[in-house]
């Protein structure tokens, strides 16, 4: 295992995507706690990604999503199944972007400073596990590229710790 992830600033996102795909795997570790891994994985993704203010991790425990490994600012810690776009993403099992969290019916406001978001459902075998949530102090911050490449980096993190 691999503890440095190396993204050169200068690159485009797809391509910061792209750098990060090559290393996410060398980075997680089947033999260490998923705690663990859940942990570098939203490391590695804060630190490729500068406009991101907030990633994260709710794990589905019954009807609610608990907050798990993060790096940015205290969230809100249990989100039930379809409040917000953490639990809506769960709920629908589908990839949700939001450009302004403003416009979107029933946003949970964890974070002031918050502008735009993307949350992307973890699914195991037809099971919710939970989802990752990805925030930015920017409007339309994220895009299909960030569905895309978020999407693959996931699925590798279920591949590599399930």
């Amino acid at each position: 295992m691999t503890e440095n992830i190396f993204i050169d600033q200068n690159l485009s996102d797809k391509d910061k995507y792209t750098n990060l795909l090559a290393q996410i795997e060398s980075l997680l570790d089947q033999n260490d706690a998923n705690v663990s891994n859940l942990s570098n994985f939203t490391a590695a993704i804060a630190q490729t990604l500068k406009k991101i203010s907030w990633v994260g991790f709710y794990i589905l425990n019954g009807d609610n999503l608990f907050l798990g490994p993060f790096q940015g600012k205290v969230a809100c810690t249990n989100i039930k199944l379809g409040q917000g776009v953490c639990g809506k993403s769960a709920l629908e099992r589908k990839t949700i972007i939001v450009p302004d969290v403003n416009l979107f019916p029933g946003h949970i406001a964890c974070d002031s400073e918050s502008k735009s978001e993307i949350v992307v459902p973890l699914i195991i075998e037809d099971r919710l596990y939970g989802v990752l949530d990805v925030d930015s102090n920017s409007f339309n911050a994220f895009d299909q590229t960030d569905k895309e490449y978020l999407e693959k980096l996931c699925s590798i993190l279920l591949k590599k710790i399930f």
